[in-house]
């Protein structure tokens, strides 16, 4: 028989809610406006009616609405609160049924687990059942094949003996005929043993050839790795004496550029002296002719030209006032003068 299904939840009670409260508060308030409003539209009178009235006409009708209003919200509120009262009672009730239907779902869903849990060890343990039976089979299936296996190995290995004894027989004879052993087996020991040494042999053999392979690829490494650096230093060599001849090429060059300077200068200090000697002569034969100021030095070139434009420029002034001359061209000197002007003696003039 099929178990009953659970029943469904039932909604939540509206006391649990904690906003109910207020949300029907507000109802309230919104359906009693609306009622005070629904009953003033309707007992409304026409604004040319009530025009026609006299205040006090006016306001008894109004008193008398607004009484009439309060009666028809009375028992508005009344009747709201008899349906509130029903509603709280049929809430109780509902949450009785409810904590009652919750017992009897918690019972039913215990029921229901506990079922479960029967049917589940009852399926576990057929099941374990059938797979130690499954288990049992394919044991006894297994050593079956073995036993089969075990006695076909048995028949192999007695064909095997059987086409050995002449090899047996024939290790007897050498046994008797060499004299050295007690037995066969001490014989093959023995020969077992020769066999190792010359197996340890062979490898040792091997090894020391590795080693050797080995030895010979180093030797040709470090006969590579002189090589390479060898033909990298001859290289290096190699530009190495390209840079040192550049350098003496430079060396060469430099030099015969500083020779040539040297001359250069040479010939500008000597051109320098001349035209400083020069300068000198002009000045002490100014100096000697005309009224010059003394107080110039001797190593004062551009000083010494000073003076001597100065005297050029009042000659040229005197042969322009004569008519005789152009006028010379102011100093280009970067410093200023500092002489006085230049007079000629009475008796030159």
């Amino acid at each position: 028989m099929a178990a009953p299904r659970p029943a469904p939840p039932l909604p939540p009670r509206a006391a649990q809610d904690p906003d109910s409260a207020p949300e029907m508060s507000l109802g309230l308030e919104e359906h009693l406006s609306r009622a005070f409003q629904d009953k003033l539209r309707l007992q409304m009178v026409p604004a040319w009616d009530s025009a026609s009235l006299l205040p006090s006409r006016r306001l008894l009708l109004k008193r008398r609405e607004v009484v009439e209003v309060e009666r028809a919200l009375q028992a508005q509120r009344e009747d709201f609160q008899q349906r509130m009262e029903r509603l709280a009672q049929r809430r109780q009730q509902l949450g009785q049924r409810e904590e009652q239907l919750r017992d009897d779902t918690i019972k039913f869903n215990a029921f229901l687990k506990a079922m479960s849990a029967r049917r589940q060890r009852a399926q576990q343990r057929a099941g374990e059942e059938r797979a130690r039976a499954a288990q049992r089979g394919a044991e006894a299936l297994r050593l079956q094949q073995e036993l089969e296996r075990l006695q076909r190995r048995r028949e192999r290995l007695g064909q095997r003996l059987q086409s050995l004894r002449v090899f047996s027989d024939f290790l007897q004879d050498v046994r008797a005929a060499t004299g050295q052993f007690q037995d066969v087996p001490s014989m093959l020991a023995h020969f077992g043993a020769l066999v190792e040494g010359r197996a340890v042999l062979l490898q040792q053999v091997e090894a020391r050839q590795a080693v050797l392979a080995q030895g010979r690829a180093q030797l040709q490494q470090c006969c590579e790795e002189a090589d390479s650096e060898l033909t990298s230093s001859n290289e290096e060599a190699l530009q190495l004496r390209a840079c040192l001849e550049a350098a003496r090429s430079d060396v060469l060059k430099g030099e015969t550029h500083w020779a040539q300077l040297q001359g250069a200068e040479a010939q500008t200090t000597l051109l320098l002296g001349q035209i400083r000697m020069a300068v000198l002569s002009l000045f002490q034969l100014t100096s000697m002719r005309l009224e010059v100021p003394k107080d110039v030095a001797l190593e004062d070139t551009e000083a010494q030209l000073d003076v001597l434009l100065l005297c050029m420029q009042d000659l040229a002034a005197i042969c322009a006032e004569l008519g005789l001359c152009s006028p010379v061209p102011a100093t280009t000197a970067t410093h200023p003068r500092r002489h006085r002007a230049v007079t000629v003696p009475p008796n030159q003039e």
